[in-house]
């Protein structure tokens, strides 16, 4: 970035800064001790067929042969004959047979039955309660490896620690023949930590107050039709991870997302779209009726492919909001050939409520409740909140009620980076590019209200052709191949609307039930919201110096009055366009328009003053920067220009307003005479 670049950029950004300080969202995702990524030397696991080495299984025969009385003749034979094997030699619990893994390339298969794991589910006593080791947001210790080690079940059900190559897999018809229940106790259902090629298959884990599945510093591991349910966090979280695959997974009922594969080895981070490899693959999953369907902070090195993310607030996320998540900023997600749709629950209610201050147990998970753990806009498909080289094609993304696409900058400060020439590194070469928006597979028209919405910030990001509805009404085309783009931008800070909707809307809290005002992200209408406000009051401002600066200096100048009623419909539209904000029409550029026009009346009315000479030519700039600013939101995105036209604006409009009250406070001088005539001077004699 050059110096000019730079400085540019220090002014557009140190104006949000401040405010962006004061709402900062806390750091409430996912915190981990210290981890860093594998050295990438494994490989995706292979599941193994052949007999399981260890079995686990509950006593009391009538009951299992309740459980299986429905399966196939082979599938309830095999069981038959597992179970006969397991009373002689297996283990009544799964952590017992994790315990007994003295090597790797082991497999243990879990009969059906439910397991509450019960000796693992007391409380922490003696020297595990006594821990030393810092609290995380949330409350939990953020323990060391040797301290997992030392008190596994602090925080977990079971807990797999270094184990390699381990195959955990039920043996029912259906993934909900075995389930693995933490009954609200732990923070974690299972746990994989430091345990590369592992395999996990046909099961599920639920009721936890952190993760039902968790997998840390993985080199080497597989989902293979898992289910995970009613959690409070997430259903699904892989972290600081490669060589891995999520295939045929279901996840819903998590306050946070379903499947989380956050901190994935980021080893494209030096690469533009084309890369030799990605370190985690998750395909034909399902992740429904969750705060969101996929999320991952530092989701870098990501294909996700053929899965269905529906009836969430939000079906995908990726992020580079929070600190302590190594691959920051988020980079090289592709998503491909998959089903996002109707994403548009609204879980807030039950923060609003009460509900989910609730203990876990009480909220009524098992009944639908959700109580979502981070601030998100609902009603969008797929939301990017600071990335960089994401591919999104070939997607249906149909039915939202708010954006199918919704892209926005995170400055570095938020994940804990202060130099400024990292300010401005998110939300650069995104492509949005052959996706059937507002259509679904069937050829139904389900629309979006918005098919994007975008913050104005980013180098080299591109829509498709054909993205009806959008807020700027003008995008950046993708060419196309890969790296072109139509008309494209370099933008260095997002539209100060937008940005003071996004700073306000950012200041959630689920612990403190904190839901902020202004935010229609939480059911704020009309004049309720941040943008309205903003309109009301700086048309009232602008309606108020305008008024006055015409009575002492321009009335009975026709072209001023012209101006100030033309001013006056143009602050009126802007009023009117944002309580309209989700529903993208002509009324932001028209009233750009007409305020336009009316600032370059009111210019050349003042021209004419030739005391008003400054205030003239700033009032005349003001006009052709806001007609500029019409002609880039509504027609062309003017190329290259490093911040958008609401920042000067915004700027110089400030500066007008304490000119004009100056200008107009100022007692109008008494014209000069001359000594023979008494005439005023320059009339006729």
């Amino acid at each position: 970035m050059s110096w000019t670049r730079r400085f540019l950029a220090v002014l557009a950004v140190a104006g949000t800064l401040l405010a962006a300080l004061l709402t900062a969202p806390p750091a409430l995702a996912h915190e981990e001790r210290p981890v860093d990524f594998p050295d990438g030397s494994g490989s995706v696991p292979v599941h193994r067929d052949e007999e399981p080495d260890l079995l686990v299984c509950k006593k009391g025969r009538a009951a299992f042969e309740q459980r299986i009385a429905s399966f196939p003749q082979p599938l309830l034979e095999k069981n038959r004959a597992l179970y006969d094997r397991c009373l002689r030699e297996g283990y009544r619990h799964l952590q017992q047979a994790v315990d007994a893994v003295d090597r790797p390339g082991t497999t243990i298969a879990i009969l059906p039955g439910l397991y509450e794991e019960e000796p693992s589910q007391p409380a922490p006593s003696g020297a595990c309660a006594r821990l030393d080791a810092p609290d995380s947001q949330l409350g939990y210790q953020i323990l060391s490896f040797a301290q997992q080690k030392q008190c596994p079940h602090n925080q977990n059900l079971v807990a797999i620690l270094g184990k390699k190559d381990l195959q955990i897999e039920g043996t029912g018809a259906r993934r909900t023949d075995v389930v693995i229940d933490a009954k609200y106790q732990k923070l974690n259902a299972i746990r994989a930590d430091s345990s590369d090629g592992i395999y996990f298959k046909n099961f599920t884990a639920q009721r936890t107050t952190f993760n039902a599945l968790y997998i840390l510093a993985g080199d080497g591991f597989v989902i293979d039709d898992v289910l995970t349910r009613w959690n409070d966090e997430y259903g699904f979280l892989t972290f600081a991870g490669d060589h891995g695959l999520y295939k045929n997974c279901e996840s819903y009922g998590n306050g946070d997302s379903g499947i989380y594969p956050g901190s994935a080895s980021d080893l494209n981070k030096d690469r533009g779209y084309e890369v030799p490899r990605y370190a985690i693959e998750i395909t034909g999953c399902r992740s429904h009726h969750n705060m969101v369907g996929y999320s991952g902070t530092a989701g870098d090195s990501v294909y996700v492919h053929g899965n269905e993310f529906d009836n969430n607030m939000g079906g995908a996320s990726m992020d580079s909001a929070f600190p302590g998540h190594p691959g920051l900023p988020q980079n090289h997600a592709r998503f491909e050939n998959n089903r996002i749709h109707h994403n548009n629950a609204d879980y807030y209610r039950y923060i609003k409520d009460g509900t989910c201050s609730r203990p876990p147990a009480e909220r009524g998970y098992e009944q639908g409740v959700v109580c979502p753990q981070i601030s998100m806009p609902p009603g969008s498909g797929i939301i990017t909140a600071g990335g960089n080289w994401n591919l999104y094609e070939d997607n249906w993304v149909y039915g939202h009620d708010r954006a199918a696409f919704f892209l926005s900058a995170v400055p570095a400060f938020i994940r804990g980076e202060s130099a400024w020439s990292k300010q401005t590194d998110t939300s650069h070469h995104n492509r949005y590019a052959g996706n059937r928006l507002g259509t679904d597979p069937e050829g139904n028209r389900v629309p979006n209200r918005t098919d994007v919405w975008w913050d104005g910030q980013g180098e080299g990001n591109c829509w498709q052709s054909g993205a009806t509805t959008s807020t700027p009404a003008t995008l950046p085309v993708c060419g196309p191949a890969r790296g072109t783009v139509d008309g494209g931008s370099d933008r260095l800070v997002g539209e100060p609307v937008k940005l003071a909707q996004l700073m306000v809307c950012a200041d959630y809290d689920a612990r403190s039930a904190r839901v902020p005002a202004g935010c229609d992200w939480y059911g704020a209408r009309g004049v309720e919201r941040v943008e309205t406000q903003l309109a009301l009051a700086a048309a009232a401002v602008l309606i108020l110096v305008g008024a006055v600066l015409w009575r002492r200096r321009l009335r009975g100048d026709r072209l001023a009055g012209a101006a100030l009623l033309l001013g006056l419909a143009g602050l009126a539209l802007d009023v009117a366009g944002s309580t309209l904000a989700l529903r993208p029409g002509p009324l932001p550029a028209l009233a750009l328009l007409a305020t336009g026009l009316a600032w370059a009346g009111l210019g050349a009315a003042l021209a004419r003053r030739h005391a008003a000479r400054g205030l003239a030519t700033l009032t005349l700039l003001l006009g052709v920067l806001t007609l500029a600013d019409a002609f880039d939101q509504a027609v062309h995105l003017i190329p290259w220009i490093p911040v958008g036209l609401g920042w000067p604006r915004l700027v110089l409009g400030l500066v007008w307003v304490l000119w004009a009250v100056a200008a107009a406070a100022r007692r109008t001088p008494e014209p000069e005479t001359t000594p023979r005539t008494g005439q005023p001077e320059g009339s006729p004699v």
